[in-house]
């Protein structure tokens, strides 16, 4: 019961009526930096609705060009773990492992990611970015419950570009503890959960403070899950994979 009450929290947030959920921050030099009261921002609890103002028309995107990609080229590093086995589902969702945001929020990744290099010595590593309606079908597909998923027709954050999974690494790609693996379901993977290592809770700090400079606000429930509360239609466009 543990694993399917935690696992709705990612698709929660910011979603009207979302009992559904998941399964399972452009400049270098002169990125923004991260105000030292960033970390006191607000964390959205993951009952808040996830849907943008009604008023946007949900009409899904058929090209890159209303993305852009997050590459290895910025620093990024990239696990993108539903291209692989290595997830909660044990399945293969997306055909390949790519990392695709609108292009204002992949500018609030690249900035984030430049100051935790620049002050801190770190980096980020993204374990999931934009997923397209169709992987949120086949997602569906294996466990089709709204309770548990959110339906496809929905969609959620993830589905509009404008959501990350991600975490801190050190200057050597090492992921930093952070207390528990991505996509671990407990109390331990909670945001407000103080009963853990100092090193712990500095890490969780440091990544909320970066990525609540950039305008992201983080749920309760996962560590990793970040968004952007702003408007944009759901999407069904995937991306290709390279030969």
């Amino acid at each position: 019961m543990v694993l399917l009450f935690v696992i709705t929290s990612c698709d929660q947030q910011k979603d009207t009526v979302n009992t559904g959920i998941e399964i399972s921050p452009d400049k270098k030099s002169n990125a923004k930096k991260a105000d030292p009261k960033a970390e006191e921002g607000p964390v959205n609890d993951e009952k808040k609705p996830d849907v943008p103002p009604a008023e946007v028309k949900e009409k899904a995107a058929v090209n890159a060009e209303d993305f852009r990609e997050i590459t290895s080229e910025q620093g990024i590093l990239l696990d993108i773990k539903y291209a692989t086995k290595d997830n909660f589902t044990k399945k293969v969702i997306y055909p390949c492992g790519r990392c695709y945001l609108r292009p204002g929020v992949a500018k609030k990744i690249e900035a984030a990611h430049q100051w935790l290099k620049n002050e801190h010595k770190k980096g980020l590593k993204m374990f999931d970015c934009y997923r397209p309606r169709p992987a949120q079908q086949r997602l569906w597909d294996v466990v089709p419950n709204p309770d548990y998923v959110t339906p496809p027709a929905k969609g959620s954050m993830h589905n509009r570009g404008l959501a990350v999974d991600l975490t801190l690494v050190d200057l050597n790609g090492k992921e930093l503890n952070m207390g528990t693996p991505y996509d671990f379901f407990g109390k331990e993977a909670h945001t407000d959960n103080t009963n853990l290592p100092a090193a712990v809770l500095e890490n969780r700090r440091l990544l909320k403070q970066a990525m609540i400079a950039q305008g992201f606000s983080g749920i309760r429930t996962e560590w990793w899950h970040f968004s952007i509360n702003d408007s944009a239609p759901l999407s069904d466009w995937e991306w290709p994979c390279k030969e």
